[in-house]
């Protein structure tokens, strides 16, 4: 998998437009983990490029649950990636960051699961 750094000071406003919640095995319906064995989350965020009236929405994978997230909250993504995938003939694009914050808000909200001593973020699964 092909993993690409998201300059998110170039992407416009951003705003959560699905609240978080976690990420679930589609077969077993088992909360997901990373890596670190953080649980993954997904929040829906909805991205306005800067030059026009087009607004997009991604699916993010936080390590951990955001706290103090909720819909319709203008958000920031800390180390967001763009990873492209591909399995049984299908292709795509999954986002993971490392922390996701209400905009103006000093550092990720994330769980204190997460905040204690884990590497948030790293080799989150989507």
């Amino acid at each position: 998998m092909q993993t690409i750094p998201v300059d998110v000071g170039r992407l416009g406003s951003l705003m959560c437009v699905v609240p978080p919640e976690p990420r679930t095995d589609r077969e077993t319906g088992q909360p997901r983990t990373d890596r670190d064995g953080n649980p993954v989350w997904v929040v829906g965020v909805s991205v306005r490029q800067q030059e026009s009236r087009r607004a997009d929405v991604i699916e993010v994978a936080i390590p951990g649950e955001p706290l103090g997230i909720s819909e319709g909250m203008r958000v920031a993504l800390s180390d967001l990636v763009a990873v492209a995938w591909e399995i049984d003939g299908r292709k795509g694009t999954s986002f993971r960051a490392t922390g996701i914050s209400a905009e103006g808000a000093r550092g990720p909200a994330v769980s204190a699961q997460t905040s204690r001593g884990k590497s948030a973020g790293q080799g989150a699964e989507s």
